[in-house]
């Protein structure tokens, strides 16, 4: 009789596939994954102890490096809790850039979730193209913000300084580009056979599932949930604009793949409307004290960041530095529901499955 015994085998910690210092201890009997266990905390740099020691205006760098592919909405969101705090004013022309820099940083995290989990599958070239139009975004970012991956743009009460001329024609000019090239990823991959075969039907689970785990994001929608901050607790200037939030109903991975796709379609209706909207000039920071300091008490806000729900929790006791602060990091929160998913699969759908959450891990350890 032919016999198999049980191993251990260690995915990670190395990068590739594992999408940032992520080490995967799975038990396999043959080629079937019978137990998975997620090792994290390789990236962890203590963000949320750090900022106890800092002024608030010194901690949104940091924020910079959680979610190093969304550093806008982590700027964001820890500027966000504090002007609510203090009951800030935003000036409008802040909130239009603002907006404009988050969902083109939504457009691009989803671009890189799409080239690389393609290349994790076997396919490379749509890697290529992806890349090619993110670079196309980071230039603009580039521009507004003087850096290229950690844009450290927003600031209390607005943003560090005002779009350089003709910056919004250059964004305008993006978007019908940016809706070719989309067709043409569809031409190429989603109507694609072997891409299909490759994971539709694979990781699958409910929508019970996902709101049990706490999931936000694609990872919530691709079961039917039909929740976006964006619409449903509306933020920033966002109810201003006509967009739908996408979701599907079979909670598998191609459905994740589909939800992100129309993710980017909706990013490039909101950023058509926001450079028609936008005022031509005005102010670009309100009224801030030089060193800020909230009133005593406690705030938390939450906001859609390309991963999901992202939210800051602040307690203060009317300092210059916050007595806690708590980010809520959807990256953590998605990947709880990774070893009920991989349990009974097969050894070659681990990647697909890991791949299709859409973790940073930057996020993940804090």
């Amino acid at each position: 009789m032919l016999r198999t015994e049980e191993m251990l085998l260690n995915v990670g910690p190395q990068h590739p596939s594992t999408h940032g210092v992520f080490r995967l201890v799975v038990k396999i009997d043959g080629e079937i994954i019978k137990e998975a266990k997620p090792v994290i905390g390789y990236l962890h740099r203590g963000t949320e102890k750090i900022a106890e020691d800092l002024q608030y205006t010194q901690i949104i760098p940091y924020t910079d490096r959680m979610d190093y592919l969304s550093a806008m909405t982590n700027n964001y969101v820890i500027c966000h809790a504090v002007e609510t705090m203090m009951d800030l004013e935003i000036p409008e022309r802040a909130e239009y850039l603002r907006v404009l820099s988050m969902e083109l940083g939504r457009v691009a995290s989803h671009l890189v979730w799409f080239g690389t989990y393609l290349l994790d599958i076997g396919a490379v070239s749509p890697f290529l193209y992806a890349f090619r139009e993110r670079e196309a975004i980071i230039n603009l970012l580039t521009e507004l913000s003087g850096a290229r991956l950690t844009f450290n743009y927003m600031r209390i009460g607005g943003v560090k300084w005002d779009a350089p001329e003709g910056w919004l024609d250059r964004v305008r000019e993006f978007v019908p580009y940016m809706r070719e090239q989309l067709q043409g990823y569809h031409d190429f991959v989603t109507g694609n056979e072997i891409f299909h075969q490759r994971v539709k039907g694979v990781g699958t689970y409910t929508r019970d599932d996902a709101i049990n785990y706490s999931l936000s994001g694609a990872n919530l929608r691709c079961t039917g949930v039909e929740w976006d901050l964006r619409k449903h607790e509306s933020y920033s200037i966002y109810d201003r604009f006509q967009f739908d939030v996408i979701t599907r109903q079979e909670g598998d991975a191609l459905s994740r793949y589909h939800c992100r796709m129309g993710e980017i379609e909706e990013s490039l209706k909101i950023i058509e409307q926001a450079v028609e909207q936008c005022p031509e000039e005005g102010k670009i920071l309100a009224k801030v004290p030089k060193v800020v300091k909230p009133p005593k008490g406690e705030a938390y806000v939450r906001i859609e960041s390309p991963r999901g729900e992202i939210g800051c929790y602040i307690a203060s006791q009317g300092k210059k530095e916050p007595y806690r602060l708590k980010f809520r990091r959807p990256s953590f929160y998605n990947l709880q529901i990774l070893p009920k998913l991989l349990e009974g699969e097969n050894m070659a759908n681990l990647i697909t499955i890991l791949g299709g959450v859409d973790i940073v891990l930057g996020e993940v350890d804090g």
